[in-house]
């Protein structure tokens, strides 16, 4: 059975799929097809090809006074922050109807700066990512040891790109130990249950108290044993917990600590919020199909976090093999940029074909195969934390 229409980009991310099978000469990689992954999501939900509002449904291009915007109300709060968004209060945020009068009545620069200063998940048609797709932020000792077991892998990340990139170094044989915490567990446990189960399974689950001294050295502890780490935390947060990442990449041989952020880990775009829809956006592919189709859409499903995944799986395996300690952050619209522009570069024919062929099928099914079943068990959550909490540095 065919799976769907073309997604733009797919061929891109096939070939980084077969280079990071290439790479850990793993066959469950090599099984895994650009297409395949890139439609995981809209497979097991039985999403369609998106207009302007995105296939989840939770984020929508609007055409502002000057220009495009995708507003990305992802979070149950997003909504309150709408009149601060305006600077006027007396609208219904719930109402679509109004929140689109008033954005075509406000500049693009306007939303984006008052926007994400509010922490609104929210991206231009027309900017350019502010960070480079992937930045060294420290770096420390090489190892010496030859490591002779797979790589640990602490997966300290939650939703699609994080954990997809430790599910793909699981299937090269990594060990890998989700962390998540008691007051926010992972949201696609209960979001996506079947994704969830599909990107975890197999990875041992450590429920932390990270509002305890106990349970943030727990945490601390278990970083320090780690190969490779995982993380999307925007610096405030990794600071709220205790978390000095470059201090612990500075201080740990051979450690390679990837940070997935959506906009970049450094300056004022390190706190911007974004998601895998609005990040696509602001990778300029909304854009780029308006060009090749005249209409404007989302490319893809929310296709910056697989395509982020993937890339930051190939870094953090790099990393390993490499044996000198990293901190890698990678920004998720600006993998987006780069997948564009390579693929433009590689096959533009193709890529316009591809572009024109999913606008024209606007409404069909983004994928006709069932998803990828777990070959593995999915771990109750918490189920492993007294046996990785009290294990003893190596």
């Amino acid at each position: 059975m065919a799976d769907g229409p073309a997604i733009p980009l797919a061929r891109w991310a096939g070939r980084q799929l077969r280079q990071l099978a290439h790479d850990t000469g793993s066959a469950r990689i090599a099984a895994l097809t650009g297409q395949g992954v890139l439609a995981e999501r809209a497979a097991s939900n039985g999403f369609v090809i998106p207009g302007v509002i995105s296939a989840g449904g939770r984020c929508q291009l609007l055409s502002a006074a000057d220009g495009w915007i995708a507003l990305n109300l992802a979070r149950p709060d997003d909504r309150e922050l709408l009149p601060a968004l305006f600077g006027e209060t007396g609208f219904d945020p719930s109402d679509a109807h109004e929140i689109a009068d008033r954005i075509s009545r406000t500049s693009v620069h306007h939303l984006l700066r008052q926007g994400r200063l509010l922490g609104l998940a929210i991206a231009s048609g027309g900017e350019t990512p502010a960070s480079t797709a992937m930045d060294e932020l420290a770096t420390g000792p090489r190892r010496t040891a030859c490591l002779l077991r797979p790589p640990l892998v602490v997966d300290f990340s939650a939703l699609w790109a994080g954990p997809l990139a430790a599910h793909l170094i699981w299937l090269a044989g990594a060990d890998v130990v989700k962390v998540e915490s008691q007051k926010r567990p992972d949201a696609m446990r209960e979001g996506d249950p079947g994704l969830f189960a599909l990107l975890n399974q197999g990875k041992s689950s450590v429920l932390a108290d990270l509002a305890t001294a106990e349970g943030r050295a727990s945490v601390l502890g278990l970083l320090r044993r780690a190969d490779i780490v995982i993380e999307a935390a925007r610096p405030r947060a990794l600071q709220q917990l205790g978390i000095n990442a470059d201090e612990i990449v500075r201080s740990q041989p051979g450690l390679t600590w990837i940070t997935i952020t959506g906009h970049g880990a450094t300056g004022d775009a390190a706190e911007w919020v974004g998601f895998g829809d609005d990040c696509g956006v602001a990778g300029g592919l909304s854009a780029t199909l308006a060009e090749a189709s005249g209409t404007w859409g989302f490319v893809g499903d929310a296709i910056a976090d697989p395509l982020t995944g993937i890339v930051a799986a190939r870094a953090a395996w790099h990393g390993w093999q490499d044996g000198v300690s990293r901190r890698i952050g990678v920004s998720m619209s600006s993998i987006a940029s780069m997948a564009l522009t390579q693929e433009r570069a590689i096959e533009p024919t193709l890529l316009d074909a591809d572009l024109q062929g999913w606008a024209a099928a606007r409404g069909q099914s983004i994928s006709h195969k069932p998803t990828r079943q777990p070959e593995a068990v999915l771990s109750s959550l918490g189920a492993d934390t007294s046996q990785w909490f009290h294990i003893p540095p190596c």
